[in-house]
């Protein structure tokens, strides 16, 4: 299975190779474990530092077939007893305090066994999905901590496994999703709909998601996940540090409190480097994290790192000393939030007896909860997360939030061949608005043009303008589910050409269609309708390019990488926008 995405090798994109069977997680691995035998072979006695991240389990959850089958039946109980089940063995292990209860759900979380058979179904393959996913990404952690003890330096190095997506996701939402780019645009899947895709479901003709229960389950004992970070179900995942050499204690577990940012104090005092005050001539802010060094050898203790702030969305809280106050001011599946900020109902726990959070303490201690309100005001001024803001969607365009944008207060770009891998955020946005493309081309003798000349997006959303066997056309791909072809009848002939796309914008409003025509020489060659648009991105990762379709096709005629590239030459694309006449009416 070849899963595609945008891979930098430093700044430069890599093209990607014409194999079926490739997989990014598997090739990262390969250069990982290349680049530590390289250090070692060159210089045995100095030691490497690696940072490897790979992309589970985010979604989209791609995973070669063998591994999904692996966990065929493995999850037909449902999320209901799966959490049961991961309380139990949480329990049994150590992890959580034994009395430890099982949080609520959310209430938009159906019950197991509420679900048709249909829904069943579905939410099982995308489980299997994600746990394959899982499994095939510890086969190749497994690899690359293989190649560092093949270098005889395993015992001698600090592994830091730090495992999770800030808590499991629940973008998914209560059914999942083909196409995790609909979440973006505000676009719900139906159950019926994705359950056509259900033997794709991992394969490269999805970009998959798994519904919320799931991620609810994974997030136990906790009721709420990833997004959510005012909840340990959105910020709490498990981490392992495996140091023979430098640690005594073996097979223990830690209770003292920690945060991500005391990972890098704990690398520089396990090293033995001070801090750095300037990098590059920079002058350094002084780091937050605390060293976890001090917890290695003594499970009992004090912990160092007694205060921390949280907040994503608007959902915030405040850690001090075992006491945490919160509020939930969003859940990631709900469109807009449940109040304003400044009418958010905070809620306080003592972690220390209130393991899962099931006991609300506001009422009973008024004056606790009020003083850690105004501390967490103290740290969000103190680490730069003031103002809050609580948009979502909106902040994906830099447009209508404000932030600094390559493109800001600009009506049109030129292009030429060879320019690829843009990004949304350098690209001008045409996004609910009028635009015109026009790209002056010229096709070589004897032979029909064919091939991208330029286009944004992939499989899971954008658009074209192409020549497929000499005939020039633009596709519009909505979000994967939808696809309109605005193509001509008449091959172009050899020689210079003027393609002239124009698209008139309804307006009215976000992701709304508008009237389609194109043009050859200034002379009208077919004409339609888009009926809707993305309104708000077209993908995370796929670019715009011209003369090539780099990652996943828009138009899979065409394809994408080596196999869409244009049989002619570009010297020139001009892309323009321009607001709607009624686009006030947003």
């Amino acid at each position: 299975m070849c899963i595609r995405d945008s891979i930098y090798d430093g700044t430069h994109q890599v093209e990607l190779p014409e194999d079926l069977n490739y997989h990014f997680l598997t090739d990262m691995t390969d250069q990982s474990v290349a680049w530590v035998k390289y250090q070692k072979a060159l210089t045995p006695d100095k030691p490497f530092f690696i940072y490897y991240a790979p992309g589970a389990v985010h979604a989209p959850h791609h995973v070669p077939k063998e591994w999904i089958a692996k966990q065929k039946g493995k999850f037909d109980q449902g999320w209901d007893k799966l959490r049961e089940e991961i309380l139990a063995r949480q329990i049994k292990a150590g992890i959580v305090p034994v009395g430890t209860k099982l949080a609520p759900k959310p209430e938009a979380i159906p019950d197991w066994a509420s679900l048709s058979a249909d829904e069943q179904r579905l939410f099982i393959r995308q489980f299997e999905v994600f746990a394959a996913f899982l499994e095939m990404t510890d086969y190749e952690i497994g690899r690359l901590l293989q190649a560092v003890a093949e270098t005889g330096q395993l015992d001698n190095t600090l592994v830091l496994l730090v495992y999770g997506d800030n808590g499991t996701s629940a973008e998914g939402g209560r059914s999942g999703m083909f196409s995790e780019m609909t979440y973006f645009n505000g676009v719900q899947e139906k159950v019926e709909d994705m359950l056509k895709h259900l033997d794709q479901w991992g394969g490269p003709e999805t970009y998959p998601h798994m519904a919320a229960g799931w991620a609810v389950a994974l997030d136990t004992p906790f009721t709420w996940t990833k997004q959510v970070a005012s909840d340990p179900g959105g910020t709490k995942v498990g981490m392992a540090v495996h140091w023979p050499k430098g640690i005594k204690s073996k097979g223990e577990l830690r209770t003292q409190f920690t945060h991500v940012i005391d990972v890098a104090p704990t690398i520089l005092e396990a090293a033995g480097l001070p801090e750095p005050k300037e990098v590059n001539g920079v002058k350094q802010r002084p780091m937050d994290g605390v060293s976890m060094v001090y917890s290695f050898d003594d499970a009992r203790v004090k912990e160092r790192h007694t205060t921390q702030y949280f907040e994503m969305f608007g959902n915030r809280a405040i850690y001090q000393d075992g006491w945490f106050a919160r509020t939930i001011h969003r859940a990631p599946w709900e469109p807009k939030p449940r109040r304003g900020l400044a009418e958010d109902i905070w809620e306080l726990y003592d972690t220390r007896t209130d393991f899962s959070l099931v006991n609300n303490l506001a009422n009973q201690n008024p004056q606790k909860l009020a003083q850690l309100q105004a501390l967490f005001l103290q740290e969000a001024e103190k680490n730069y997360a003031l103002p809050i803001d609580d948009r979502v969607f909106e902040r994906v365009n830099a447009e209508l939030v404000g932030r600094p944008d390559l493109m800001a207060g600009r009506t049109s770009i030129n292009l030429a061949q060879g320019m690829t891998g843009m990004s949304e955020n350098v690209f001008l946005n045409i996004k609910n608005k009028s635009k015109t493309i026009t790209a002056e081309i010229e096709i070589p003798e004897g032979t029909a043009a064919n091939g991208t000349i330029i286009v944004q997006g992939g499989r899971f959303g954008g658009w074209s303008l192409y020549v497929k066997d000499g005939v020039p056309a633009y596709d519009y791909n909505f979000l994967g589910l939808e696809r309109t072809t605005i193509a001509g009848k008449e091959q172009l002939k050899p020689g210079k050409a003027t393609i002239r796309f124009e698209f008139a914008y309804d307006g009215g409003g976000f992701g709304k269609g508008g009237k389609a025509t194109l043009y050859v020489n200034d002379k009208q060659v077919a004409e339609g309708r888009i009926e809707r648009t993305q309104p708000m991105i077209f993908s995370a990762d796929e670019t715009t390019d011209v003369g090539i379709d780099l990652a996943t096709p828009v138009v899979e005629a065409i394809g994408a990488e080596a196999k869409s590239r244009f049989t002619g030459h570009i010297p020139k694309v001009t892309v323009e926008v321009k607001e709607a006449p009624n686009q006030a009416a947003k």
